[in-house]
Parts: structure tokens; C-alpha cells; sequence
């Protein structure tokens, strides 16, 4: 187990027994890593795995909250928006094709380089794709991920890349984080979707990240309305 996965564990135990009260504040990250002795890197890491579990929430400037409404059995809850499997997985009984509209590196932005974890120095690869399900159109895809996650090329591009770090490079995916928000259809969504300008989108912002806690992408996925749709399970046991 990685040291911030025990990290992540000692904190749930905290909040669980009532040391961290639901919608209270958690201490911040210099004190957290002087607490259990160990680097802020190492603390966000722990942070960020409780938020893809849904127990904290960050709020810029303010810190990190637990949730008012964590429950004791969240490991019992499941939501599929919550999984990273990629479109080709969640639909594998359906051929998926990709047109690719961008590969390119650059630096990262500021915004980029807090939700990946890297440095101003650290080149980041720029990726744009529209996805297909059998030859329908499913949504694009805008995707920031590090350089030094893997070498991608427009082979892989073309095919599922979550497929390719996983058998290819033998990386293992863990979790993401993501946030779900309707909004208005862009210049861009009209460019890569062909929908109408102002026509209702749904926006999934999301941070996925690997075994060892390093987030390796930051990406927004635009889905028309007329394919765009959440699905949850969720189970409540009182």
C-alpha cells in the first residue's frame, strides 16, 4: 500500500469517529504533513483520493470540507459517472472510432498544472478527439495529460488510450474525479459536432488518475443532448 493510501485511510478513520466533523474543515496541508510526517505532495495525493470517494471537497482559497452528507457505508455506494472506464468500455458490445483534431505538446497552464500535479516546466501533450459509437456520433473529447505518462501518437489516438496505458504501457487506473455541468453549445462544439450554437450540451470536467495517486489527466468530454446522459446507481442503507 502507498503511504498516501495510508494516509487517505487514517483520515476516513478520523472522520468516521467524529475527530473530522461532516461540513467541518479539515486541517490544511502544511499541518496535515507535519501530522503524519510526510511531504504535501504526498498529503494532496491522500486529499484527492478522498475526493474521488466522495467523502471530502476542496473550495479554492477556503480548504478542504468534509461532506455533510458522508455516510458510513459510502464504500457500499456506487455511481458510474464515478468510474474511469473510457468511452470503448463502457461500450463493449459497440465499435468505437475516433477522428483525431489535435496532437500536439506545449507547457502546461497554471490551471493544468494544479489539477495534474506538475511543474511549469513539465510538457504536457494537447489532445482533441471526436468519438464514435457504431458510426454515430458520441461526443469529443479535449485532454491534457502529462509527457511523461506515455508516448502517444496518433495510432494510439485513433483507439482507446485508456486501453493503451493499461496493456500497453501496464499503468494502472485507479479513480477520477468529475464534475458534471450543463451549458450552451460553443463555436467549437458547433465545429466538432455539427450541433446547432446555444443547443443544451452536457460537460464532464474530469482528473483520472493511476495507482500510485499521480493524476495523469485532466480532461472535458462535450456530449450533444440527444446522446448525453448520466447514469447512476446508488444504494442507501440506513
Amino acid at each position: 500500500m502507498y503511504k498516501y493510501e495510508k494516509i487517505s485511510n487514517e483520515i476516513r478513520k478520523k472522520i468516521l469517529s467524529g475527530n473530522y466533523k461532516a461540513g467541518g474543515l479539515l486541517p490544511d496541508q502544511n499541518q496535515l504533513a507535519e501530522d503524519f510526517n510526510t511531504t504535501r505532495i504526498t498529503i494532496r495525493k491522500a486529499i484527492q483520493a478522498l475526493i474521488i470517494e466522495g467523502i471530502v471537497y476542496t473550495k479554492r482559497g477556503a480548504g478542504t470540507f468534509v461532506r455533510k452528507d458522508y455516510l458510513q457505508n459510502l464504500d457500499d455506494m456506487g455511481s458510474k459517472i464515478d468510474k474511469p472506464l473510457g468511452t470503448t468500455a463502457t461500450h463493449p458490445d459497440k465499435k468505437v472510432t475516433s477522428k483525431v483534431l489535435l496532437l500536439d505538446a506545449r507547457l502546461p497552464s497554471e490551471e493544468e498544472q494544479e489539477g495534474l500535479m506538475i511543474s511549469s516546466t513539465d510538457p504536457v501533450y494537447i489532445i482533441e478527439r471526436v468519438r464514435y459509437v457504431n458510426g454515430e456520433l458520441f461526443g469529443w473529447e479535449h485532454t491534457i495529460m502529462p509527457t511523461q505518462v506515455a508516448q502517444i501518437s496518433m495510432e494510439v489516438l485513433k483507439g482507446s488510450i485508456y486501453r493503451y496505458l493499461t496493456q500497453e504501457c501496464h499503468l494502472t487506473i485507479s479513480g477520477s474525479h468529475r464534475i458534471v455541468v450543463a451549458a450552451k453549445a460553443t463555436k467549437k462544439d458547433e465545429e466538432a459536432m455539427g450541433v446547432k450554437k446555444d443547443d443544451p450540451v452536457l460537460i464532464i470536467k474530469q482528473v483520472s488518475y493511476l495507482e500510485d495517486g499521480e493524476p495523469f489527466e485532466f480532461s472535458e468530454s462535450h456530449f450533444p443532448y440527444q446522446t448525453g446522459r448520466v447514469v447512476a446507481d446508488i444504494n442507501l442503507n440506513n
